[in-house]
Protein backbone atom coordinates (compact mmCIF):
# COMPACT_ATOMS: atom_id res chain seq x y z
CA UNK A 1 0.00 0.00 0.00
CA UNK A 2 1.29 3.43 -0.97
CA UNK A 3 1.32 6.17 1.66
CA UNK A 4 2.62 9.73 1.64
CA UNK A 5 5.56 11.09 3.60
CA UNK A 6 5.56 14.87 4.03
CA UNK A 7 9.07 14.74 5.49
CA UNK A 8 10.36 13.98 1.98
CA UNK A 9 9.43 17.58 1.10
CA UNK A 10 10.05 19.39 4.39
CA UNK A 11 13.43 18.00 5.42
CA UNK A 12 16.53 19.95 4.20
CA UNK A 13 17.36 17.56 1.36
CA UNK A 14 13.74 17.57 0.19
CA UNK A 15 13.61 21.38 0.22
CA UNK A 16 16.82 21.48 -1.82
CA UNK A 17 15.33 19.09 -4.37
CA UNK A 18 12.29 21.33 -4.74
CA UNK A 19 14.66 24.24 -5.40
CA UNK A 20 16.53 22.13 -7.96
CA UNK A 21 13.37 21.32 -9.92
CA UNK A 22 12.39 25.00 -9.99
CA UNK A 23 15.86 26.20 -11.00
CA UNK A 24 16.41 23.61 -13.74
CA UNK A 25 12.93 24.36 -15.10
CA UNK A 26 13.76 28.07 -15.16
CA UNK A 27 17.06 27.40 -16.98
CA UNK A 28 15.67 25.36 -19.85
CA UNK A 29 12.58 27.58 -20.10
CA UNK A 30 14.70 30.73 -20.52
CA UNK A 31 16.90 29.04 -23.12
CA UNK A 32 13.91 27.56 -24.95
CA UNK A 33 12.34 31.04 -25.09
CA UNK A 34 15.41 32.30 -26.96
CA UNK A 35 15.06 29.62 -29.62
CA UNK A 36 16.82 26.58 -30.99
CA UNK A 37 20.53 26.79 -31.86
CA UNK A 38 22.11 24.12 -34.05
CA UNK A 39 25.02 23.22 -31.82
CA UNK A 40 25.87 20.06 -29.86
CA UNK A 41 26.90 22.25 -26.92
CA UNK A 42 23.49 23.93 -26.88
CA UNK A 43 21.87 20.49 -27.04
CA UNK A 44 24.07 19.28 -24.16
CA UNK A 45 23.06 22.21 -21.96
CA UNK A 46 19.36 21.73 -22.69
CA UNK A 47 19.67 17.99 -22.09
CA UNK A 48 21.41 18.66 -18.77
CA UNK A 49 18.68 20.92 -17.41
CA UNK A 50 15.83 18.73 -18.70
CA UNK A 51 17.47 15.52 -17.45
CA UNK A 52 18.14 16.98 -13.99
CA UNK A 53 14.62 18.41 -13.77
CA UNK A 54 12.92 15.12 -14.72
CA UNK A 55 14.99 12.91 -12.43
CA UNK A 56 14.86 15.27 -9.47
CA UNK A 57 11.08 15.57 -9.85
CA UNK A 58 10.83 11.77 -10.10
CA UNK A 59 12.91 11.35 -6.92
CA UNK A 60 10.60 13.76 -5.09
CA UNK A 61 7.50 11.84 -6.19
CA UNK A 62 8.96 8.44 -5.30
CA UNK A 63 10.02 9.61 -1.84
CA UNK A 64 6.77 11.49 -1.20
CA UNK A 65 4.73 8.38 -2.05
CA UNK A 66 7.24 6.08 -0.20
CA UNK A 67 7.59 3.98 -3.37
CA UNK A 68 11.36 4.49 -3.07
CA UNK A 69 11.43 2.17 -0.03
CA UNK A 70 10.06 -0.68 -2.17
CA UNK A 71 12.60 -0.45 -4.99
CA UNK A 72 15.07 -3.38 -5.35
CA UNK A 73 18.27 -1.32 -5.08
CA UNK A 74 20.02 0.98 -2.62
CA UNK A 75 17.90 4.13 -2.89
CA UNK A 76 20.15 6.40 -0.81
CA UNK A 77 23.14 5.31 -2.87
CA UNK A 78 21.25 6.11 -6.08
CA UNK A 79 20.11 9.57 -4.97
CA UNK A 80 23.58 10.48 -3.70
CA UNK A 81 25.11 9.35 -6.99
CA UNK A 82 22.51 11.29 -8.99
CA UNK A 83 23.20 14.47 -7.00
CA UNK A 84 26.92 14.11 -7.76
CA UNK A 85 26.23 13.52 -11.45
CA UNK A 86 23.75 16.41 -11.62
CA UNK A 87 26.22 18.78 -9.97
CA UNK A 88 28.89 17.83 -12.54
CA UNK A 89 26.46 18.23 -15.44
CA UNK A 90 25.19 21.59 -14.19
CA UNK A 91 28.76 22.78 -13.67
CA UNK A 92 29.62 21.86 -17.25
CA UNK A 93 26.46 23.55 -18.57
CA UNK A 94 27.13 26.65 -16.44
CA UNK A 95 30.56 26.98 -18.07
CA UNK A 96 29.64 25.98 -21.63
CA UNK A 97 26.46 28.00 -22.13
CA UNK A 98 27.73 31.47 -21.14
CA UNK A 99 31.01 30.80 -22.97
CA UNK A 100 29.39 30.14 -26.34
CA UNK A 101 25.88 31.60 -26.28
CA UNK A 102 25.74 34.80 -24.21
CA UNK A 103 26.53 38.44 -24.96
CA UNK A 104 26.21 41.76 -23.15
CA UNK A 105 22.67 42.33 -24.46
CA UNK A 106 21.49 38.69 -24.21
CA UNK A 107 19.39 39.08 -21.06
CA UNK A 108 17.62 35.72 -21.17
CA UNK A 109 20.87 33.88 -21.86
CA UNK A 110 22.56 35.68 -18.97
CA UNK A 111 19.62 34.86 -16.72
CA UNK A 112 19.76 31.18 -17.69
CA UNK A 113 23.50 31.12 -16.98
CA UNK A 114 23.08 32.68 -13.53
CA UNK A 115 20.24 30.31 -12.63
CA UNK A 116 22.34 27.36 -13.82
CA UNK A 117 25.20 28.40 -11.51
CA UNK A 118 22.76 28.64 -8.60
CA UNK A 119 21.41 25.21 -9.50
CA UNK A 120 24.92 23.79 -9.46
CA UNK A 121 25.38 25.25 -5.98
CA UNK A 122 22.16 23.64 -4.73
CA UNK A 123 23.09 20.22 -6.15
CA UNK A 124 26.56 20.54 -4.59
CA UNK A 125 24.86 21.39 -1.28
CA UNK A 126 22.75 18.25 -1.56
CA UNK A 127 25.90 16.20 -2.13
CA UNK A 128 27.44 17.68 1.02
CA UNK A 129 24.31 16.96 3.07
CA UNK A 130 24.01 13.36 1.88
CA UNK A 131 27.72 12.70 2.35
CA UNK A 132 27.55 13.97 5.94
CA UNK A 133 25.36 11.08 7.07
CA UNK A 134 26.55 9.10 10.10
CA UNK A 135 29.30 6.58 9.40
CA UNK A 136 28.00 3.32 7.95
CA UNK A 137 24.97 4.75 6.13
CA UNK A 138 26.80 5.49 2.87
CA UNK A 139 27.91 1.96 2.07
CA UNK A 140 26.69 1.82 -1.53
CA UNK A 141 29.13 1.49 -4.42
CA UNK A 142 28.23 4.80 -6.06
CA UNK A 143 28.90 6.64 -2.79
CA UNK A 144 32.44 5.26 -2.58
CA UNK A 145 35.55 6.58 -4.33
CA UNK A 146 35.57 3.86 -7.04
CA UNK A 147 31.90 4.54 -7.76
CA UNK A 148 32.49 8.29 -7.96
CA UNK A 149 35.38 7.73 -10.37
CA UNK A 150 33.20 5.45 -12.53
CA UNK A 151 30.60 8.22 -12.78
CA UNK A 152 33.33 10.75 -13.60
CA UNK A 153 34.65 8.48 -16.37
CA UNK A 154 31.22 8.24 -17.99
CA UNK A 155 30.63 11.98 -17.55
CA UNK A 156 33.90 12.90 -19.29
CA UNK A 157 33.06 10.42 -22.07
CA UNK A 158 29.72 12.22 -22.56
CA UNK A 159 31.58 15.52 -22.99
CA UNK A 160 33.81 13.82 -25.57
CA UNK A 161 30.77 12.53 -27.48
CA UNK A 162 29.27 16.03 -27.42
CA UNK A 163 32.35 17.36 -29.22
CA UNK A 164 32.67 14.53 -31.76
CA UNK A 165 31.52 14.96 -35.35
CA UNK A 166 31.77 12.65 -38.37
CA UNK A 167 34.19 14.84 -40.30
CA UNK A 168 36.73 14.63 -37.50
CA UNK A 169 37.40 10.89 -37.80
CA UNK A 170 35.82 9.64 -41.05
CA UNK A 171 38.46 8.28 -43.40
CA UNK A 172 41.05 7.90 -40.63
CA UNK A 173 41.37 4.41 -39.08
CA UNK A 174 43.55 5.84 -36.31
CA UNK A 175 40.93 8.36 -35.19
CA UNK A 176 38.19 5.76 -35.59
CA UNK A 177 40.13 3.62 -33.10
CA UNK A 178 39.97 6.53 -30.64
CA UNK A 179 36.20 6.80 -31.09
CA UNK A 180 35.93 3.03 -30.54
CA UNK A 181 37.93 3.43 -27.30
CA UNK A 182 35.61 6.19 -26.06
CA UNK A 183 32.51 4.16 -26.94
CA UNK A 184 33.61 0.79 -25.54
CA UNK A 185 34.90 2.21 -22.27
CA UNK A 186 31.71 4.23 -21.83
CA UNK A 187 29.48 1.20 -22.45
CA UNK A 188 31.39 -1.07 -20.05
CA UNK A 189 31.52 1.62 -17.35
CA UNK A 190 27.73 1.99 -17.58
CA UNK A 191 27.32 -1.80 -17.37
CA UNK A 192 29.50 -1.93 -14.23
CA UNK A 193 27.47 0.86 -12.62
CA UNK A 194 24.14 -0.81 -13.45
CA UNK A 195 25.27 -4.25 -12.26
CA UNK A 196 26.51 -2.83 -8.99
CA UNK A 197 23.49 -0.60 -8.45
CA UNK A 198 21.18 -3.55 -9.12
CA UNK A 199 23.20 -5.68 -6.67
CA UNK A 200 23.78 -8.33 -9.36
CA UNK A 201 27.53 -8.76 -8.84
CA UNK A 202 27.06 -11.66 -6.41
CA UNK A 203 25.67 -13.80 -9.26
CA UNK A 204 29.03 -13.87 -11.04
CA UNK A 205 30.90 -17.20 -10.63
CA UNK A 206 34.15 -15.30 -10.08
CA UNK A 207 35.35 -12.20 -8.26
CA UNK A 208 33.61 -9.20 -9.77
CA UNK A 209 36.11 -6.83 -8.11
CA UNK A 210 39.02 -8.52 -9.89
CA UNK A 211 37.10 -8.37 -13.18
CA UNK A 212 36.69 -4.62 -12.67
CA UNK A 213 40.44 -4.31 -12.08
CA UNK A 214 41.15 -6.09 -15.39
CA UNK A 215 38.70 -3.78 -17.14
CA UNK A 216 40.26 -0.68 -15.52
CA UNK A 217 43.74 -1.71 -16.66
CA UNK A 218 42.55 -2.35 -20.24
CA UNK A 219 40.57 0.90 -20.30
CA UNK A 220 43.53 2.91 -18.99
CA UNK A 221 45.85 1.41 -21.63
CA UNK A 222 43.31 2.01 -24.41
CA UNK A 223 42.80 5.61 -23.28
CA UNK A 224 46.58 6.16 -23.26
CA UNK A 225 46.70 5.08 -26.91
CA UNK A 226 43.82 7.48 -27.68
CA UNK A 227 45.59 10.28 -25.78
CA UNK A 228 48.59 9.86 -28.11
CA UNK A 229 46.79 9.09 -31.37
CA UNK A 230 43.97 11.67 -31.26
CA UNK A 231 46.08 14.87 -31.12
CA UNK A 232 48.77 13.34 -33.36
CA UNK A 233 46.38 12.63 -36.24
CA UNK A 234 43.93 15.47 -35.57
CA UNK A 235 46.42 18.36 -35.59
CA UNK A 236 49.25 16.98 -37.76
CA UNK A 237 48.02 18.64 -40.97
CA UNK A 238 45.15 20.62 -39.50
CA UNK A 239 46.10 24.00 -38.06
CA UNK A 240 43.53 26.34 -36.56
CA UNK A 241 41.88 28.34 -39.38
CA UNK A 242 42.59 32.05 -39.36
CA UNK A 243 38.86 32.80 -39.74
CA UNK A 244 37.93 30.53 -36.84
CA UNK A 245 35.34 32.42 -34.81
CA UNK A 246 34.11 32.20 -31.24
CA UNK A 247 32.37 28.83 -31.77
CA UNK A 248 34.77 27.03 -34.07
CA UNK A 249 34.60 23.38 -35.12
CA UNK A 250 38.39 23.11 -34.82
CA UNK A 251 38.16 23.92 -31.12
CA UNK A 252 36.14 20.74 -30.59
CA UNK A 253 39.27 18.76 -31.41
CA UNK A 254 40.99 20.50 -28.51
CA UNK A 255 38.06 19.70 -26.20
CA UNK A 256 38.25 16.00 -27.13
CA UNK A 257 42.02 16.00 -26.53
CA UNK A 258 41.70 17.67 -23.14
CA UNK A 259 38.87 15.38 -21.98
CA UNK A 260 40.84 12.33 -23.13
CA UNK A 261 43.80 13.39 -20.98
CA UNK A 262 41.49 13.89 -17.99
CA UNK A 263 39.97 10.46 -18.45
CA UNK A 264 43.42 8.86 -18.66
CA UNK A 265 44.17 10.37 -15.25
CA UNK A 266 40.83 9.21 -13.79
CA UNK A 267 41.16 5.66 -15.19
CA UNK A 268 44.75 5.44 -13.87
CA UNK A 269 43.67 6.57 -10.40
CA UNK A 270 40.70 4.19 -10.50
CA UNK A 271 42.98 1.29 -11.44
CA UNK A 272 45.52 2.06 -8.72
CA UNK A 273 42.87 2.49 -6.04
CA UNK A 274 41.01 -0.68 -7.05
CA UNK A 275 44.22 -2.74 -6.93
CA UNK A 276 45.03 -1.32 -3.49
CA UNK A 277 41.48 -1.99 -2.27
CA UNK A 278 41.32 -5.60 -3.47
CA UNK A 279 44.86 -6.86 -2.94
CA UNK A 280 46.11 -4.75 -0.04
CA UNK A 281 43.22 -3.61 2.16
CA UNK A 282 41.12 -6.78 1.82
CA UNK A 283 44.08 -9.01 2.77
CA UNK A 284 44.79 -7.16 6.01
Amino acid sequence: MISVDLRALTQPVGAMRIMETILTCMSFSLVAAVGYISSPYWAWCMFTWCFCFCFTFLILILEFTTVSAKLPFAWDDFTTAFAMLASLMCLAASVIYPTFFTCKTCHREIGASVVSWVCFGVYAGEVVLTRLRPSGQNSGFLSTLPGIMKMLETFLACLIFTSLEDWQYSGSPELQWCVAVYSLCFIFAIIIILLTLGQLTSYFPFSFDKLVIVYNILAAVMYVTAMVIWPLYSFRTNKRPSDCGHLCDWDKLVVVTFMTILNVIVYSLDTAYSIRLVFCVSNQ
